[in-house]
């Protein structure tokens, strides 16, 4: 059966960056900065721009495998269809806790948010309606989806960039380079820094979950790709170099974690604060949207295979054109938020997105240069070096992963590994060969 038979092609580029920016939530760089702040001595905008480059490395790996197979799939479809169909499972077991989990911590969020404004509502309250609201306009229509989220995605915009306008007029006479680089800069910091911000990237991999539903995906969504990591980094990069010009140092916030409050504060009263407040509540509903999104459309290609209940996690449904059951699962685990913290549930999602960067970046070598035998000094360079860049700078993001992270990540690793034995058992199993026009 075609990619055509499940879903409809409706998506366009714009589209596919307003998910990835939806995904990537533009307002988490003031979540993060006190922080990083600390750990780089005052290079924040230095260690994004580092970060950016290093990742786009991967985000070109994931653009190569959408040419080769534009489908739902994402990582496990590559890994499956470019090295092993067991391996490609695995991977997307590994992926699943980051795009399972990332809508709990968008929940979380939410209620953290709404709490600090209305203390007397029951936690309970804010995360249960969140998912609810998630799970409804994700069923409709991915279109109604991704509209919604655009008006969010804008709103942030639209606040980082009043806050670059006036923290660029506070700070006029006084811009320099110092953000970037400055005589106590070193390469442990800018690695320091590159450690937390990396993730802050996650986005651009997320809209290959969505490849089915694009038109002319392989032209389109890899040009999302570049375009969602691109626009994230560059607002990223400038709204941190202003933020950086008023305080240059971790000296100057009283809270490292809630630094964001404090810089809003001081650029415009109660009131910008206010608006700040708002503007970081968008951005964990339009990432709820995106997360909630994709997770479901990787739970469907795992589910046409065969590999977890056919007639629920295959199904789509023939009028929204929209995975129901996997909508409903997902909001149905989301649940699980109500019983976890913010921290535990951050550090349940690197282990899954490590795997699934690491994967993409060696399937490409697989694919193009091993597989396809690729070996023109172009290819090589696409093919080979661009992928091990990539990779490389993944296998240092292993070594700074927290222990809490990888252990359970490999717990969760060994589940899967027990259940593919089961699996490969079953007659259900279709591993498919694509052959896309």
């Amino acid at each position: 059966m075609s990619s055509t038979d499940y879903f409809a092609k409706k998506l366009k580029l714009w589209h596919i960056v307003v998910i990835g920016l939806g995904y990537m939530a533009p307002m988490a760089v003031f979540d993060t900065f006190g922080i990083v702040t600390d750990s780089t001595k005052g290079h924040v905008s230095g260690a994004y721009t580092f970060t950016l480059i290093a990742i786009l490395f991967t985000a070109l790996s994931y653009g190569k495998m959408v040419r080769a197979f534009p489908n739902a799939g994402s990582s496990y479809t590559y890994v499956q269809q470019s090295i092993n169909p067991s391996m490609g499972f695995l991977v997307g077991w590994a992926a699943m806790l980051d795009y399972l989990f990332l809508p709990m911590i968008n929940a979380l969020l939410t209620n953290i948010y709404l709490s600090a404004l209305f203390p007397n509502v029951p936690k309970t309250v804010w995360i249960l309606t969140f998912i609810i609201i998630m799970t409804l306009l994700n069923i409709f229509s991915v279109q109604v989806a991704v509209s919604f989220g655009g008006i969010l995605v804008l709103f942030q915009i639209i606040v980082a960039i009043v806050f670059i306008f006036l923290s660029s007029t506070q700070s006029y006479g006084s811009w320099s380079f110092a953000p970037f680089a400055s005589g106590n800069l070193s390469a442990s910091l800018l690695l320091n820094g590159a450690s937390i911000l990396c993730f802050s990237f996650l986005g651009f991999d997320a809209v290959t979950t969505l490849s089915e539903e694009t038109i002319d995906a392989k032209k389109t969504v890899p040009k999302g790709i570049l375009l969602v990591a691109l626009i994230g980094g560059i607002l990223f990069i400038s709204v941190s170099y202003f933020a950086q010009l008023l305080f240059p140092s971790a000296d100057h916030f009283k809270d490292l974690e809630g630094a964001s409050a404090e810089i809003a504060y001081s650029l415009g009263g109660k009131l910008f604060q206010s608006i700040f407040v708002a503007a970081a509540l968008t951005s964990t509903i339009a990432s709820g949207l995106a997360s909630h999104m994709s997770a479901s459309r990787l739970l469907f290609a795992m589910g046409r295979d065969g590999y977890l209940p056919r007639n629920i996690f295959g199904y789509v449904h023939p009028k929204t054109k929209t995975p129901i059951w996997n909508i409903l699962f997902v909001g149905v685990i989301s649940c699980i938020s109500l019983f976890l913290t913010l921290e535990s549930a951050t550090s349940l999602i690197n282990f899954g997105a490590l795997v699934a960067f690491s994967a993409v970046n060696i399937a490409v070598f697989a694919h193009y240069f091993l597989r396809q035998k690729r070996h023109t000094f172009t290819s090589i360079i696409q093919h080979a070096v661009f992928p091990c860049l990539g990779l490389l700078f993944i296998l240092f993001l292993w070594f700074h992963l927290e222990k809490h992270s990888l252990l359970i990540g490999v717990i969760w690793s060994f589940i899967g590994i027990i259940y593919l034995l089961v699996a490969r058992r079953s007659k259900n199993l279709t591993i498919p060969t694509f052959h896309f026009d």
